[in-house]
Parts: C-alpha cells; structure tokens; sequence
C-alpha cells in the first residue's frame, strides 16, 4: 500500500507500554454500546443535535450502505466535507470498514484535489454538492468521472451511480460484518502534510498511532464528559481533529460543537474548551475589550498553528479570563503541550513539552527529530522524500528550529522548510512560484513571507517581468485562480523587480527578500 511501518522491536515496545492497543477507532472513540451514554448528546449542528446512540446507528448505517458499494478494508476515500453531522459520520463509517479518509480540506480546489486522488489512488470522494459559492459536483465528476465512487452533501441533482451522502446516513441496511474491519496496525486515516515541497505529502496514521494521539491529547486537556468542545477550525486539520479536537472529545465522552467560530456560539452552546489560530484567538479578544459579551463558560482556549507572541497569550488570559494552553505539533506525529498547571512564563514564553515521555526528540544542528508512538516512520508512497525526511534510526526530521528552555520545555525559533504560514495554513513557495512562471507576463518569481497581524504570516510574490508588460497583482491572482490554486495561497502583495538577489552559490536569496519585504523596502 505505500505504508512505512514502525520496526518491529519499537511497536512491541509501545503495545508493552499500553500505547497501542490493537482497537479500530470507531470503537475507541464511541466505547462500548449501552448505558447512560448512549442517550448523552455527543454532536451539535446548528439546531440538530445527535446522540452517542444516535451517531452509533447512524456510522453503523453507512458503513454498511458503503460496504454494499463495494468499499473495503484500505480502500481510500479523499473526504472535503465542512465541519457537520455528515464529516463525523462518515469518517467513523470509513473506520468501521477499515477503509481509509483522505481529508482534504474546505479551501481545496480541483488543482489539490487531483492530486490527492492521484497519490492516494482513491477510488472514491465525498464532497459538499457546492462549494467556494460554486457547483461542486461539477468538479467532482471531472475529477473522478464513472471511474470510482462519488459521495454528494447536498441537493445536486444526481445522476444514476451517485451517492446521497445524507440518505445514505439515514437509510436502514443489513449490517453484514464480513470479519474485514481494521486491525490496529492498519493505515486509519491519510492527513496531509504543510507541503514545504510543493502540493502536500500523505501523512499514513495508524489506528493505533493515532488512538494513542487521542488518548494522550485528552488527557492533558483535561476533557471529560463534561467538556464542550467547539470546533472552531476545520476538522480536516490534525489539530481540530485529533489534539485532542473533535474526537478526542468523543473518546472521553464530551459534547462537540460544529457551529461557527464564534463568542456567540460559546455562550449559547456553554463551551468549555476550543482549539484556535493566533489571528483567531486576538479576534476574539479585540471583540471582547470592545464590549462584546466575555465567554463565561470557556475554561481552557488551546492555541497553536502558528506562533503566538508572549504579549498576545498574556492577553488573551486576562481579556478572555480563561486557561490558554500552546499546542505544536505536527500531523505527522510528536505533539508538545504547554501543562494546565505550568507557571506563567512556561506558557506564554514556550512551547511546551512532548506529550508522553517515551516521545523521543533531539536537537541537530539546531533542528528538532523526533520518533515515537505516534510518529510516523514515512511518508505514504515517497520514498524518495522519506530519504530526506527520515534519519537512518528512524527519526522525523520536522525542519523546525527549536531551542529547549531551562526547564526542558521547547522554543521554536524558525524553521528550515520554505513555506509561508497563514493562519496556520502552510503554503509552499515552491508550488506558488512554479504557478506563477505560467503566466505569459512572468520570467522569474519567488514566494515569501512577510508579517500580517491578522494572519501571522501573508505571502509577498516577487517576479521578474517577461517583456516590457508589467503584470498586477490583480492580474496575477486571478491568473492562480483560473488555474483553481486554493484561495488562501493567493498572494496578497506583487513586487515586480528587474532582478532576484542571489546567494553566493547562485540560488535565490529568499532571507534577503524576507527582509526586505518586512521593512517595506524593495529590491
């Protein structure tokens, strides 16, 4: 299948140590059938609300409508579902199966959704019948055609062999467990990597790995069954996902909340806890300090995604009245927290700790590796990029530049990779400017970062104009967008140029343009 798995000696390591523990994820995150769980309410959509035992029937439906579709143990599907009842059912449905999510997310377009299909070899995707305002089935059938499995969100006007997505939820059929559900070792859900490349690797998480994500996020973000859990971002993100997120939440018994992220939904649904972005989490603060209604119920606001200034999180504990616990991680593994009863210089200073102690990571030239019982030992189907990627014993090298604190707990200084962090959105420059050179108007061009309040980070395109024709941004933008290049890569500034700076050896400078563009000069 393309799955690197971790060695032998190292997985019976982590069975030993109780971190794998060989159960399918549908089961560990719902539990066992029975009791007074059965009638608590686990999901809020709007005005709907969804029972354990409700969410229990409903995945046990569609796994089997699913299953009658000819879908079977591995079999990928690409999932680009917006935060609701159906993305949560579905994806328990696919683990039931033992089949596999792809989770694309909302901002993608026909451009990464090809690629997707392409690397996974999905057979099958489950789309919103409109999105980005526009006929998203359209897109769907040019992308997968009569040749796999189309799931439709929606009124769309189907044809014959598409699937209503919510009929199919709510449609009796025969539960027939052939004995082909997932082992613990079996690929569980593919998430998608920042792209520092160009378009995203395949992240292979395991039902074990990630249960073990799941139980250790949980824990310490204090979730019980008493916690309500708003997911503020989308769910397709490891963080919203799994950190412990949406069903980290489930696992432990809780409520999520799938509404808008907003202070209303917080005080209406009593939230307790939430993940969020920087820019996200100032918002709210700015709207608080303007008058706006402070979220009483919200005990603990996770943040991370992005880098979040000392000032900032000092902030939002005193305008917010709430715990804020930094998260950083990656999908592709290690997880640091920032503990609930840390001192106040730990959590607004670093970025905490691993999250089990058999985490292991080190510091090479400046860079953090890591490996453990939720990394992964590879990309799926790159074994070129995991050459790279991955030391010879098998750690991650992750490209981030850290620093541990006296205390042991990390500070991340920068990173090594080439991409540009909107929101906790990462772009890859590469992909950017191997676009850009399409346009007829552009002979050379390169992607950076510059400072945005709002966002962290936002993308200045420097280009070399083709000829006496200078293009504009306006003109630039709209050319990526044609081309179906997610939104939120779009650059927000164009400085045309006669020429890049070159380093020594010959390669852009792209530390010269950073610095540029950070103190408002040009080229």
């Amino acid at each position: 299948m393309g799955y690197v798995p971790v060695p032998p000696d190292r997985a019976e390591r982590y069975r030993r140590a109780g971190h794998w523990t060989g159960a399918g994820l549908a089961d560990l995150v719902l539990g066992p059938p029975g009791g007074d769980r059965e009638r608590r309410v686990a999901l809020v959509d709007g005005e709907e609300r969804v029972t354990y035992g409700e969410l229990r029937a409903a995945s046990h439906r569609l796994a089997a409508r699913l299953r009658g579709l000819g879908l079977r143990r591995q079999d990928r599907v690409v999932v680009q579902l917006p935060n609701g009842v159906p993305f949560v059912t579905l994806l328990l449905a696919l683990w039931r199966l033992g089949a596999v999510p792809v989770l694309a997310l909302p901002a993608h377009r026909e451009h990464e959704l090809r690629h997707l299909l392409t690397m996974s070899g999905a057979g099958a995707l489950a789309i919103p019948a409109r999105l980005h305002r526009a006929n998203h089935v359209a897109v769907a059938r040019r992308l997968i055609g009569g040749r796999g499995l189309l799931l439709v969100l929606g009124e769309a006007g189907l044809r014959p062999g598409e699937i209503d997505l919510g009929a199919a939820m709510r449609t009796p059929a025969p539960r027939r467990e052939d004995g082909t559900g997932p082992a613990g070792g079996d690929v569980a859900l593919l998430l998608l990597s920042g792209g520092s490349t160009g378009l995203p690797k395949l992240i292979p998480r395991t039902h074990d790995d990630y249960g073990c994500n799941l139980r250790v996020s949980a824990e310490l973000a204090g979730l019980d069954e008493d916690s309500v859990y708003l997911a503020a971002l989308p769910a397709g993100h490891n963080f919203a996902l799994g950190c412990p997120g949406v069903m980290g939440t489930l696992l432990r018994g809780g409520r999520v909340v799938l509404g808008p992220p907003a202070l209303g939904v917080v005080t209406r649904e009593r939230v307790t806890v939430t993940a969020v972005v920087p820019g996200l989490a100032a918002r709210w603060a700015d709207a608080v300090a303007t008058g706006g209604p402070p979220p009483r119920t919200l005990r603990l606001l996770q943040v991370g995604g992005a880098h979040l200034a000392p000032d900032v999180a000092r902030r939002l504990r005193r305008v917010l009245g709430c715990a804020v616990q930094q998260v950083y991680g990656m999908a592709e593994g290690l997880l640091c927290f920032t503990r609930l009863d840390d001192p106040d210089d730990v959590v607004v200073g670093t970025q905490g700790r691993p999250a089990l102690l058999d985490d292991e990571v080190r510091i090479v030239d400046g860079e953090l590796q890591a490996r453990g019982p939720y990394t992964i030992a590879g990309y799926f189907r790159a074994p070129e990029v995991n050459a790279v990627a991955f030391t010879a014993d098998g750690f991650y090298r992750t490209g981030d530049l850290v620093r541990r604190d006296p205390s042991g707990n990390l500070v991340v200084e920068g990173r090594v990779k080439d991409v540009i962090n909107r929101s906790g959105e990462k772009i890859a420059a590469a992909e950017l400017e191997d676009l850009a050179l399409a346009h007829p108007g552009v002979a050379e061009a390169a992607a950076v970062a510059m400072p945005d309040a709002a966002s962290g980070e936002a993308v200045c395109l420097y280009a070399v104009a083709r000829g006496p024709a200078v293009p504009t941004l306006e003109e630039i933008r709209s050319f990526l967008d044609g081309l179906g290049l997610a939104r939120y890569k779009l650059p927000d500034r164009l400085e045309v140029v006669a020429g890049l700076p070159l380093t020594a050896v010959g390669k852009v400078d792209k530390a010269a343009l950073r610095e540029r563009v950070a103190r408002g000069s040009r080229v």
